[in-house]
C-alpha cells in the first residue's frame, strides 16, 4: 500500500534569507531528498511560465520565451549528513544567531552547501514574471539529487543522460558558494595507485626477503620534490597539486612486507584531458607499476563567452578559478561554457558551524535578477 502524503508548502515569495531557513528545515541528506524535491516542485508548479520535467528527485523547469540566449541556473538538493557531535549549530533545524528571523548568521546544514543558492534560484523563478515583465534571457532552473555522494548517483548525470537536450544552452551558472564571486571552471582530478613487490619473510632474517615498502621510497621521495605547476587557462591561474594520499602495505609485525600500494591524487589544470594528466603522473612515476582508478576532466572557465563577460560585468568583481572538481564539469562536456556562483563562504561548507549571512543570500539574487533583466 503506497501511502501519499501532503508536500511541505514553500512560501517562494518570501525574503530569500527566511527561504533559505525553510529550506534548511527540510531535512535532505543525500539518498533523503523526496520531500525537498516534491515541495520544490510543488512550489515551480505555481508559476505559469515554466515548464517542468520530473526525474527521481530532480527537476528541471524552462521558460519558452524564443530568447536569442539561453541560460541554465543549478543546483543541487543534497546535503552531507548532519553532524554527530551534539550541540553543533550545523544541523536541522535551521538557527538564527541573533535571534531574529532574517537578521544576521544563519546557521545549519545545508547553509552554504547550497540551499542558499537553491534558495536563490527559487527566489528567481517565482518573480521573474511579476508585473507583467519577462526575462532577457530564457532560463533552465536545474535542482538535482544525489550530488554529494559518488558520482554513479548523480541526480545531474541522470538528468544528462534521460532529458540531455533539455540542458542544451549558451551559458550556466552553478550556484555553489563562493562568497559572492564567480568562479570559472574547475580542476579536474584523477587518481592512480603506485605498486610496489617484494618477497616476504621473516623480520628476524630480512635479508632472506625484499622489502616492498623501503622499495617505494622513490615514490614518496619523486612527489615530494614535485613542484606543482600554475597554468593560466583562458586568463585564470589554475594551481595543481600531485600528493600521495594513501599507503598501504605489510601483513603483521614480523613479516617483510611483499607489496606496497601507494594511493596518489593528482588535480589537474582544465588545460589538460584526463589522459594527458595520466600520462603526466606516469612520466614522473616512470619505471614503476601505475594504474589509474579514477578520473573526472575538468572545465575550462569560457569566460570569453559573451555570456558569461556580461555575467562577470555584473557581479563587479575579479573572477577566480575554481580549485576543486565540481558539476559544472558536467555542463562543460555538453559544450555549455559554466561558472560557479553562490551566497556564503566554500571553506564552511560541510563544517559542523556551517552558516550563511543573510544579506550575502540577498547580494547573491540582486545582481542574478539584475543581470537576467537585461
Amino acid at each position: 500500500m503506497t501511502v501519499e502524503t501532503t508536500p511541505i508548502l514553500l512560501d517562494i515569495r518570501q525574503d530569500v534569507a527566511l527561504l533559505t531557513a525553510a529550506l534548511m528545515d527540510i531535512n535532505s541528506v543525500s539518498g533523503n531528498e523526496a520531500a525537498l524535491a516534491d515541495a520544490v516542485e510543488s512550489a515551480l508548479r505555481t508559476i505559469p511560465g515554466l515548464q517542468l520535467v520530473r526525474d527521481g528527485d530532480a527537476i528541471i523547469a524552462r521558460t519558452e520565451l524564443g530568447r536569442p540566449e539561453r541560460v541554465i541556473l543549478a543546483g543541487h538538493l543534497d546535503t552531507v549528513p548532519l553532524p554527530t557531535v551534539k550541540g553543533s549549530l550545523g544541523t536541522v533545524p535551521s538557527t538564527w544567531e541573533s535571534g531574529v528571523p532574517g537578521s544576521g548568521i544563519l546557521f545549519g546544514r545545508g547553509a552554504t552547501d547550497m540551499k542558499g543558492g537553491v534558495a536563490v534560484q527559487l527566489a528567481l523563478a517565482a518573480t521573474m514574471f511579476d508585473g507583467g515583465a519577462e526575462p532577457g534571457k530564457d532560463v533552465t532552473f536545474v535542482f538535482y539529487d544525489h550530488e554529494e555522494v559518488e558520482a554513479v548517483k548523480s541526480g545531474l548525470g541522470r538528468l544528462v543522460r534521460n532529458h540531455g537536450h533539455l540542458l542544451e544552452g549558451d551559458f550556466a551558472i552553478l550556484l555553489e558558494p563562493t562568497d559572492g564571486t564567480v568562479e570559472g571552471g574547475c580542476n579536474g582530478t584523477s587518481r592512480f595507485e603506485a605498486t610496489t613487490v617484494g618477497e616476504a619473510a621473516h623480520s628476524a632474517r630480512a635479508w632472506m626477503g625484499s622489502n616492498a615498502i623501503h622499495a617505494a621510497a622513490p615514490i614518496l621521495s619523486r612527489l615530494a620534490d614535485y613542484e606543482p605547476r600554475t597554468v593560466n587557462v583562458d586568463g585564470l591561474d589554475y594551481r595543481e597539486s600531485l600528493n600521495a594520499v594513501k599507503i598501504n602495505g605489510g601483513t603483521a609485525g614480523n613479516v617483510i612486507p611483499d607489496r606496497c600500494v601507494v594511493e596518489i591524487n593528482y588535480r589537474f589544470a582544465p588545460d589538460k584531458t584526463p589522459d594527458q594528466a595520466e600520462a603526466h603522473v606516469r612520466e614522473l612515476l616512470e619505471g614503476f607499476d601505475v594504474v589509474r582508478t579514477d578520473a573526472a576532466a575538468g572545465a575550462r572557465p569560457g569566460l570569453n563567452h559573451p555570456a558569461a563577460a556580461s555575467f562577470v560585468a555584473a557581479v563587479g568583481a575579479e573572477p577566480k578559478p575554481k580549485y576543486g572538481w565540481t558539476d559544472v564539469a558536467r555542463f562543460s562536456e555538453l559544450g555549455v561554457p559554466a561558472v560557479n556562483f553562490g551566497p556564503g563562504d566554500p571553506l564552511l561548507a560541510h563544517k559542523d558551524n556551517e552558516h550563511v549571512d543573510a544579506d550575502a543570500i540577498r547580494e547573491c539574487l540582486r545582481a542574478l535578477r539584475s543581470w537576467l533583466a537585461d
